[in-house]
Parts: C-alpha cells; structure tokens; sequence
C-alpha cells in the first residue's frame, strides 16, 4: 500500500496518455477489472482442494485480516514516507515491499505456529486470501487517489499487482509451512528465508524490468504453475499421511484396549513415571494417549469423507470426548505433559487434524 505520490509512478511502458481525464467507463467497470480477477483466482484454488480442509469461516477471517494488513500498511507506509522523505522509486523498491510483506505475513506467521495449518495447499489459500483482501482494499484506494485514469491501468492492476499481492503471501505461506514441517531453521525462525523471498519477489515487481503487460503475462503464467505444483504435492502428501496415521494409530489403539500396551516401550515409559507421578496421573496420561488416538481416527476419517463430497457431522460423543481431553490435560498438568510429550504426538499436523475435528 504506497502513499498517493507513488501512485502517480507511471512505470516504463505505460503510455502516459492513460491517465487522461475523465472517460466514460463506469466506476463500477474499473472496481470490477481491478479488484475480481484476484477474488476469482482464490475462488478456484478453494475449488481444486479436494479434502476442503479450510471452512468459509476461516476463509473469510483471513480476507479481514487482509483489510486490516492493508490500513496497517498503509499508516506505516505514510509514516515513514513523511519521517525520510525518501526518493519516490527508491522507496516503492526497497521499503514499501518489506512493510507491506511484514504486514500480510503476520497472521499467515501465526497460524503456523499455533498449529493451525496442516498442509502445503490450505498454507496457501490461507496467504493468498489475506494477499486478496490487501490487494482489494489497496486498488479501492488507488481510485479513489487517482482521478479517472484510463481503464488499461486497473486491468493491470487488477491482473498484476493484485495477482502479486496474493501470489506473494502464498508463497510466503507455502515456504515458512514448509520450513515449519522440516524443522530446518533451528537458528533462524521458520519464516524468516521465507519473508525475505516475498520481499525480493515483491521488490522486483516494483522494478518495473519488463513492460507492463508482459510483466502482467509472465505473472499469470508463473502463479498458477506454482499452485498446481503445490496442490499435488499437498494431496499426495495428506493421503500419504492418511495411510499411515491410520494403520499406525489403530494398531497402537488395539494394544491399548487390549491390555497389551504394558509390553511396549510406551508401556514400560508409563510405569517408570509412577515413580515420579501419582498412579491416578499416570492413569489418566494413558486414557489421554487413549482418546488423542480416537480423536485422531476419527479426524482422518471425517477428511476422507469429505474428499469423497461428503458432508461429516461432529457426534454428540466426539464433543463429550473433547471436553474429557481438556479435562484430563488439565489433571495431568504442565509438567505431566512434557513427560508423556515422547509418545503423545504433538507434532503440527497432529494438532491441526484435532482443531479441524472439533470445529467441523
């Protein structure tokens, strides 16, 4: 979101005749070709994700956290514009895109972290969501700054930068998933290369190397060969995962309800920490491993039904057994937790698949 001076920037390319006076497009024509073309390209990656692992609820939350990035943006763009006084393209090439970057990657930053994100393809409609919003609110606000330039400016605009906004926040979202899922920033946060590859991508659109159509071309070309990338990786992985979460977590589940999980190394775990817990805490650490693993089968199921088109309901049951979970971790307590943290999978996607059950 740049200030109304670097809206006037008319980059290499751009026929200055465009912003002539007043035309006799509509209003309502210039909001469109500006601000749809980025709510359509959300609308299909929501469409192309087969488990539909992300609610319209959240959704939707994500376009308001985009309008609040953009004014957030905007305020501190205006800020540092008048406390430097910097030189207009320098400005709009290395400092608007970190603010502007920082702005949309914060939320995206703490769904991650909050375990809120299971997958690569959900990472993404969640960045490009936010991206969306911003994008919209900033083009809303290009026309009411700019007087009545001509309709070509909005269809790039509407094409590209807005395409940008939403293309970079995906991206973002889908390498600092990624880096989250590895593990392999353990010096550096796990957003960190991430951000900074959104702000390069950012920071060279605002260059202006190519002419603007071509740039606008390239773009529309470039994105959505990412996202397919994306997505069939992202499926191929969540029923990877599927397979193996189910055999793993009924076969674990078996021993337990029959008696046989004391011949296990997790048994064997449990009965060393009597030595350290009351026998009623260690009782209820297995019934939590208990009915994590239920819940869990449980969540797998409901996202293959769902793949299939099927609509699953929570059960009365499974919302009595999250408020036993709730119970029994908070009997089990803090430190009770980090000991059974070994074999009770607090793994990001594990977590996830919890969330998404109990709010299905």
């Amino acid at each position: 979101m740049s200030l109304p001076p670097v809206l006037l920037v008319v980059p290499h390319g751009l026929p200055q005749s465009l912003f002539a006076p007043e035309s006799a497009v509509s209003v309502l024509l210039r909001v469109a070709v500006s601000v749809l073309p980025v709510f359509a390209f959300l609308l299909v990656l929501i469409f192309f994700d087969s488990f539909k692992l992300l609610p319209w609820r959240a959704v939707l939350q994500s376009l308001g956290i985009g309008v609040l990035a953009a004014g957030a943006s905007l305020l501190l763009n205006q800020s540092a514009f008048r406390l430097f006084q910097p030189e207009l393209a320098w400005y709009s090439r290395y400092v608007a895109p970190v603010l502007e970057e920082s702005c949309k990657a914060a939320f995206v930053i703490y769904l991650i972290k909050s375990s809120r994100v299971g997958f690569l393809v959900d990472s993404a409609i969640y960045g490009f969501a936010v991206g969306s919003a911003f994008a919209g609110v900033e083009n809303i606000y290009y026309l009411h700054a700019l007087s009545d330039p001509n309709l070509l400016l909005w269809i790039l605009r509407g094409f590209g930068t807005a395409i940008m906004h939403g293309g970079t926040t995906a991206i973002f979202a889908i390498l600092a998933k990624n880096a989250a899922d590895r593990r392999t920033a353990r010096r550096l946060p796990f957003w960190s290369v991430a951000l900074l590859t959104a702000m390069v991508i950012h920071s060279f659109f605002n260059h202006f190397f190519l002419p603007p159509l071509l740039s606008t071309l390239v773009l529309l070309l470039v994105l959505p060969a990412v996202m397919v990338v994306v997505f069939q990786r992202s499926e191929n992985a969540t029923r990877e995962w599927l397979e193996i979460g189910f055999d793993t977590d009924q076969e674990l589940l078996d021993l337990i309800n029959s008696g046989g999980i004391s011949t296990t190394k997790i048994g064997i775990y449990l009965q060393s920490l009597r030595q350290t817990f009351a026998g009623e805490i260690v009782a209820d650490m297995l019934c939590l491993l208990r009915l994590r693993l239920e819940l869990s089968l449980k969540a797998k199921g409901m996202l293959l039904m769902r793949e299939a088109g099927f609509t699953p309901v929570l059960d009365r049951e499974t919302q009595n057994a999250f408020v036993e979970l709730q119970y029994l971790e908070k009997s089990i307590g803090k430190i009770g937790l980090l000991a059974i943290k070994p074999f009770v999978n607090t793994e990001s996607r594990e977590l996830w698949q919890l969330q998404i059950l109990g709010k299905s």
